[in-house]
């Protein structure tokens, strides 16, 4: 399917650009949700003035209903602005999981974010322990938890700590891999 060639194609690049550049580029994302939902208004009409000729090539082109690429954009986009709200998550990745959700339909949409998410999680702890240590991050959380439950109040850790803590974590790759592992679960 072109569509899929497309989505694959342009999450790799976005995925090589955040993990060589620390960005994701605009010239990635853009034209990808454009191409999502263009594609999903284009096999809307084919599919109204001539059904037997869509149905014939929508397997060759593979655009998705429009309801499923909009319901993609906006759910996949709306948790992703959620996500940059409340944590470090960059623009790029945003609209990276918005082209998703407008390329890939919204089941599939919210299998890649939540994927990535977990992904995402994974590589975040792994840094952690990695620059802090284990036995550090047992000992701080320890800190963490008895400082909420006696003082009612959160200790921050000490600011060499909270320097090594502030690691981008790059969700590109982790979409990318994420595109490859979501269509094998239900």
């Amino acid at each position: 399917m072109l569509s899929s060639a497309l989505l694959v194609m342009l999450v790799f690049i976005a995925a090589a650009t955040d993990a060589t550049q620390r960005r994701i580029y605009n010239w990635t994302t853009y034209p990808g949700i454009l191409a999502g939902l263009g594609l999903a208004v284009v096999g809307a009409l084919w599919s109204w003035i001539s059904p037997e000729s869509a149905e014939s090539w929508q397997p060759l082109i593979g655009w998705l209903p429009l309801s499923d690429a909009l319901a993609g954009f906006l759910i996949c986009g709306g948790l992703m602005v959620i996500c940059f709200v409340f944590f470090p998550v960059g623009g790029g990745d945003v609209k990276l999981l918005t082209m998703i959700g407008s390329l890939a339909g919204l089941e599939m949409g919210l299998k890649v974010l939540l994927w990535t998410l977990i992904f995402g999680g994974c590589v975040g702890l792994t840094v952690l322990i990695w620059r802090i240590g284990a036995v550090t991050l047992v000992k701080r959380t320890g800190q963490l938890l008895v400082g909420v439950l006696t003082l009612g109040t959160v200790l921050s850790p000490p600011s060499e700590e909270q320097e090594k803590l502030k690691s981008p974590i790059f969700l590109g790759p982790c979409a990318a891999a994420a595109l490859c592992v979501a269509p094998w679960f239900r």
